[in-house]
């Protein structure tokens, strides 16, 4: 899926860039909430790398707020004015990533029927943000080096050379060096991302606070925006901060919404919570025990198969090229029920 901050606040659209289209500055959709030191680190590193134009890439698990990153950086920088473009390289297919990235020319291809700039070309200014960088073909990362080289690219079908002024940040839930020794992604390309690496921590390495203190901003938020007033209770506050959360920060916010969609009452209890936060032994770690765990534990057949693909791809570090081999499907299969578990 393509996305672009395309209205201030941090709005986004799945609509295909055209000639006209123009993306307007944007800011960060939200803050970055934390005071561990793992919270307390980033954000220092963030300030201190914001004003400049090096290039940044972002590590970190499904779910820790690798985009929210990306645009707290462009939010604090000079190009804040400017416009912010974010595109989910694994979304796009191979045939039509250069297209999209870069723009093609009139006639190029079926379809082509009007000259369309790229999305760095929309980018102009501002900062583009590549997420799932590590999905991108070994073709489409030529061409992105190049472009990084020269600060200059060429449209599928064009015969000139277009100038582009963009910081780029990109992000991966991939150790990319483990990639660069399999050969599936370019050592120099790597290095021209990552001259500035930033990994955003997963929330169960956090602590309590940080999990209370997202919590009450997500209640806030959703109070602000016209729910009514109500609380955890303490048992099911408990309930959360035990939880192993495998889908980090995003997975607490849906739980939270959750709740506070099927609770009746001020106080919010254990019943209230998605099952999986009830079942915080076996059943919720992203750890598989056994059919027999699962039986006792009251488990559907949907929750055992999260499960195992869950710890397949922790057993893997993460790891999804492996992962989807050891479960014997295609990436993108692995990537859409990875995608489906965050719902």
């Amino acid at each position: 899926m393509i996305r672009r901050a395309d209205k201030p606040g941090g709005i986004t659209t799945n609509r295909a860039p055209t000639a006209e289209a123009a993306v307007e500055p944007a800011v960060a959709p939200t803050q970055l909430i934390g005071r561990s030191p793992q919270m307390l680190h980033l954000l220092s590193m963030i300030e201190r790398i914001a004003p400049t134009d090096s290039s940044v890439l972002i590590t970190g698990a499904t779910g820790t707020g690798k985009e929210l990153i990306a645009h707290t950086i462009h939010s604090r920088s000079r190009r804040s004015a400017a416009p912010f473009v974010d595109i989910n390289c694994s979304a796009i297919p191979d045939t039509l990533i250069e297209s999209e990235l870069f723009g093609h020319q009139r006639g190029t291809f079926t379809g082509a029927n009007e000259t369309r700039r790229g999305l760095f070309e929309e980018a102009s200014g501002g900062t583009i943000f590549l997420d799932e960088i590590d999905a991108l073909s070994l073709q489409a990362q030529a061409k992105l080096l190049r472009v990084l080289q020269e600060r200059q690219l060429r449209r599928v079908g064009g015969r000139r050379n277009i100038s582009v002024n963009v910081r780029v940040i990109s992000a991966t839930n991939r150790d990319l060096k483990e990639s660069v020794a399999e050969c599936t992604f370019r050592a120099d390309l790597f290095f021209r991302l990552r001259v500035i690496p930033l990994h955003a921590p997963d929330l169960r390495e956090r602590g309590e606070d940080d999990i209370k203190l997202l919590i009450d901003h997500f209640m806030g938020r959703a109070q602000r925006q016209g729910a009514r007033r109500r609380r955890f209770s303490a048992a099911a506050l408990r309930a959360m901060l035990k939880y192993h959360w495998p889908g980090n920060v995003r997975e607490l916010e849906n739980a939270v919404e959750y709740a506070l969609a099927v609770s009746r009452g001020e106080e919010m209890g254990e019943d209230d919570l998605p099952q999986d936060i009830l079942h915080s032994g076996p059943v919720a770690s992203a750890s598989y025990h056994g059919l027999d765990e699962c039986w006792k534990r009251g488990a559907t057949l949907a929750q055992v198969e999260k499960l195992y693909v869950l710890s397949i791809l922790e057993r893997m570090g993460g790891n999804q090229v492996k992962a989807a081999l050891r479960l014997g499907i295609d990436r993108r299969t692995l990537y859409r029920k990875l995608k489906s578990y965050e719902e």
